[in-house]
């Protein structure tokens, strides 16, 4: 393919040094050009080096050669052949622990002092005068019209188009991918997801009594080749998957990625569950189009939410079911009376005023400066040889450490206050036992996220077998 020539010529100009690091590379109009190619071959092109390691995007600035020390050293994929496996039953959830919200290493949430509290007041004092005398009526439960056609509006802006009639306002992204599954699979289906995987989903499918076949990731996303073989074999009924800064790892699908997962659900008509919540939050200029993009035939439930970008608390989400959504909407008439319509009203206001999309640029380039602080930190202090995730967008890292006992590390972790999420809670088949996610979304120079860490790093040390 001529974007994959275009970006052997590139890392040999990187190898040879006529490119330094740090060098920043022509712009995508001026890319297009140079090469007389279209604007998709260098689009697709840039995101190979970076998938590759060799490219570093920056938010409102373009794409510069990378420093490979720091990108090439990330963790390793076991050996998983998942075509050779049954499926597997993710576990239920485990009890509440009441110490873990306020700690900031663990679940994946930016600093609340990047709210914009302010603007989200006001947004809210507008939407209660709009609605008036209205608030003894029960809210729509495909969601209110305004919040509806201003998301499409947004992300229109972004090239990614859909009809507010499509559209259906649910509490929060999880909330949407249940109702999705609900209505694709039954009790007891299995369901393809990547591995690893982000633990709230492998909670949810267990709760939901389904099982799952674990697709190994790759640089690029997912082995589709691996995928493809479980639609031809019949094991599957659905996929799920996170495409964009998947949670854990970090990795985001490629365009190509993409268009090719929607190509084989169309063929083999296996629905497949967009999880992108965190489509918003990636440090390139351009916003990563989802694969819900590339799919005429409706066999992509695309589902997100304002949980990462704003607020966890405010609970509200979408989806896009494509051929489902007559089913989509008689399981949410059942199963709830809609989404509270104050909020929905004021996020639509906080959007169509522009408040949304200057708070997410904000919020980008937080988190892009935080995800190179902490993997500076983490590199200077973690034992030698481990290997740090290199993220394109959202804010986790997924950290290697070999003969790390991550089982102690746990158990150690918690008597000190210390949240994190290890290996084994991303996966149904014990493939990541030296493992483990570390939330950055935090000032890392905050006195409570310098302790633990600090506490960390001597946690570590402890607990490396010999």
């Amino acid at each position: 393919m001529r974007y994959k020539q275009l970006a052997a010529q590139y890392i040999n100009k990187i190898e040879s040094g006529q490119l330094a690091v740090n060098a920043k590379m022509p712009s995508l109009r001026n890319f297009k050009q140079l090469h007389n190619v279209s604007m998709t071959t260098a689009l697709n092109c840039y995101q190979h080096l970076e998938s590759l390691g060799w490219l570093l995007a920056k938010p409102q600035s373009g794409y510069y050669v990378a420093n490979q020390s720091l990108l090439n050293n990330k963790p390793t994929a076991p050996t998983l052949i998942s075509f050779q496996s049954v499926t597997t039953q993710p576990s239920l959830p485990q009890a509440y622990n009441p110490f873990i919200d306020p700690c900031p290493l663990g679940i994946a949430r930016y600093d609340p002092s990047l709210m914009p509290v302010v603007k989200l007041q006001q947004s809210f004092k507008r939407a209660m005068k709009q609605q008036g005398g209205l608030l003894s009526h029960y809210p729509n439960p495909q969601g209110e019209i305004s919040l509806r056609e201003n998301l499409s509006t947004h992300f229109k802006n972004v090239d990614f188009h859909f009809a507010a009639e499509n559209c259906v306002v649910t509490h929060g992204c999880l909330d949407a991918i249940r109702t999705a599954i609900e209505i694709t699979t039954d009790i007891g289906d299995a369901i393809a997801i990547s591995s690893p995987c982000f633990s709230g989903l492998l909670e949810l499918l267990g709760v939901m009594g389904r099982r799952v076949v674990e697709i190994p990731s790759v640089k690029e996303g997912i082995d589709l080749e691996q995928l493809q073989k479980q639609m031809q074999f019949g094991t599957i009924k659905a996929g799920l998957f996170c495409t964009s800064h998947m949670n854990p790892q970090g990795i985001s699908m490629s365009a190509l990625q993409k268009q090719k997962l929607v190509e084989l659900a169309t063929r083999y008509k296996i629905p497949i569950i967009e999880d992108d919540v965190y489509l918003e939050l990636g440090f390139k200029k351009v916003i990563p189009l989802p694969a819900k993009h590339w799919d005429s035939e409706g066999y992509v439930l695309w589902c997100g939410s304002i949980s990462k970008t704003i607020a966890a608390g405010y609970r509200l989400g979408w989806c896009l079911p494509g051929r489902y959504l007559d089913a989509y909407l008689r399981q949410r008439l059942f199963a709830n009376q809609g989404v509270t319509s104050p909020l929905q009203l004021a996020i639509a206001d906080f959007i169509a005023r522009g408040d949304y999309i200057n708070h997410l640029k904000k919020v980008r380039l937080h988190l892009q400066q935080q995800t190179q602080l902490y993997m500076t930190y983490l590199q200077e202090n973690l034992p030698e040889g481990s290997k740090i995730s290199n993220p394109a967008g959202g804010f986790v890292l997924w950290i290697e450490v070999a003969k790390l006992d991550t089982s102690q590390l746990k158990h150690l972790a918690r008597q000190n206050k210390v949240d994190i999420r290890i290996g084994d809670e991303f996966s149904t088949l014990a493939l990541y036992h030296h493992c483990f996610r570390l939330n950055i979304g935090f000032d890392m120079t905050a006195t409570q996220v310098a302790v633990q860490l600090s506490c960390l790093i001597k946690l570590i040390q402890t607990c490396l077998k010999e």
